[in-house]
């Protein structure tokens, strides 16, 4: 995989809780940044996929009918 250089800033606290879990779990600095990078850039794709999926349905009216609405509400009724 091809790598780069990012350079940004971050919060001196930051930077030591950083530190400190690279010590304690004996990775880079380097890779547990990109790590945490990666996981926010899956989590907000996903769910900026998720919301473009619903506005698609939103715009086409696919939309639940009254039966499907009240079907859901009555099974986790009390």
């Amino acid at each position: 995989m091809e790598t780069t250089t990012l350079t940004l800033r971050i919060p001196a606290e930051m930077k030591e809780q950083l530190d400190r879990l690279a010590d304690a779990t004996h990775r880079s600095k380097s890779y547990l940044a990109g790590e945490a990078i990666r996981q926010y850039l899956e989590l907000e794709s996903w769910q900026i996929g998720e919301i473009q999926q619903a506005l698609k349905e939103a715009d086409g009216n696919d939309f639940a009918s009254d039966d499907e609405v009240d079907a859901v509400m009555r099974k986790y009724a009390g």
